[in-house]
């Protein structure tokens, strides 16, 4: 059977009749209103100044600094997410298919001869996006530091002006290390070398074996392993990027029917260039520039050859082996170094024979100043 009658309801009755001024002396405030919830029942049922002050502060403060961490985290993540996507498409089957669909509105000389290199992109882009991970992570929280600090109540003022000290500070102590890694920055953004490149630095030149934000180390062809800092690199001479040219100086003697030579020269060039063996390393058809130079024992003969990156020197070997073996099949002289002397005879010789030009130093090179000649 149901109960019927008024129903009795309980409310909490504080234990001190306080005023709105006591609580807003008591809260710090300069209207009730702006008194925190918590701040004005403590003070309602303690009329304590100070525990409601703490209560108000532990109910508030922590709460902030909770949030904005919180948020900071949250950010960082998202941040990060967003550049390992972007990292991601800069390597994955996706961004290369939009590269290549790019190649067909670029010019042709501005094309790259050869495909890109996976690994050596997909270094690069982990590389710079561990860079920028780093980055946006050091930025988003310091700016929830500050922000914590200020919920604090503490001065920022000096702590800024005592982190702009250190700073400058830090800056001059380690302004090469700051140089090494911005320029190691750059230097990867924009792809100057990679892994597996041979270039020139100034006084080390080598095959790049590790490349990172401070150095990048090369091991020179006689083995040795140079460790250059990025920050003293001054200028980079790239040897094997995107394609090569084989350059042959071919020397033949004076007296060499020019236009034989030359003939020569391009159908070896040319034969080679058709080789299944060597079409791979050999991108265009080999070119004649023509006379080079008049050098004091011969005419020399350019030869250019475009090749892959890194093959200029193979390339170069084997016709260096192929001209010489057809130029003694052809009877084409390859000059040598030769000199006329003369070897003076002084008056009273014992000989009779008149000086004059001895045209082969080989054969005049032992006689002395006034010895006679057999």
């Amino acid at each position: 059977m149901p109960l019927s009658g008024p129903v009795a309801t309980v409310r909490a009755v504080p234990l001190f009749q306080v005023t709105d001024e006591q609580i807003v002396s008591a809260c710090e405030v300069e209207a009730v209103d702006e008194a925190g919830l918590v701040c004005r029942n403590v003070y309602t049922w303690t009329e304590n100044d100070l525990l409601a002050r703490v209560a108000d502060w532990l109910a508030t403060v922590p709460l902030r600094i909770l949030i904005i961490f919180v948020i900071a985290l949250v950010v960082n993540r998202l941040v990060r997410r967003a550049i390992g996507s972007f990292v991601a498409n800069m390597t994955d089957d996706g961004g290369q298919e939009a590269r290549s669909r790019l190649r067909k509105y670029t010019p042709k000389p501005l094309q790259s001869t050869t495909a890109v290199q996976p690994l050596r992109a997909a270094s690069r882009a982990q590389t710079i996006g561990l860079v920028l991970k780093s980055t946006a992570s050091i930025v988003i929280y310091s700016i929830a530091v500050i922000t914590a600090l200020a919920e604090v109540g503490i001065n920022l003022a000096p702590l800024i002006a005592g982190a702009g000290i250190v700073g400058v500070a830090l800056g001059f102590g380690a302004q090469s290390l700051v140089k090494d890694f911005l320029s190691g920055l750059f230097m990867l953004a924009e792809d100057q070398y990679g892994v597996g490149d041979v270039i020139d630095v100034g006084e080390a030149v080598g095959t790049v074996e590790v490349v990172n934000l401070r150095t990048t180390k090369l091991r020179g062809v006689d083995g040795t392993v140079w460790h250059v800092p990025n920050g003293e690199i001054r200028r980079v001479g790239n040897m094997s990027q995107q394609w090569a040219r084989a350059l042959l100086d071919v020397e033949v003697a004076y007296s060499t029917d020019l236009g034989k030579a030359e003939q020569v020269v391009k159908e070896v060039a040319d034969k080679l260039w058709r080789e299944d063996t060597w079409r791979v390393d050999i991108l265009e058809e080999p070119e004649i520039w023509g006379i080079q130079t008049l050098g004091a024992s011969g005419i020399a003969i350019r030869l250019v050859v475009k090749t892959q990156p890194g093959r200029q020197w193979a390339v170069s070997r084997e016709l260096n082996r192929r001209i010489k073996d057809r130029f003694d099949e052809e009877g084409i002289e390859i000059p040598f170094p030769q000199q006329v002397m003369w070897v003076r005879r002084e008056a009273g010789s014992s000989t009779d024979s008149d000086g004059g030009p001895l045209e082969d130093g080989s054969e005049g090179a032992g006689d002395e100043a006034g010895a006679p000649r057999a």
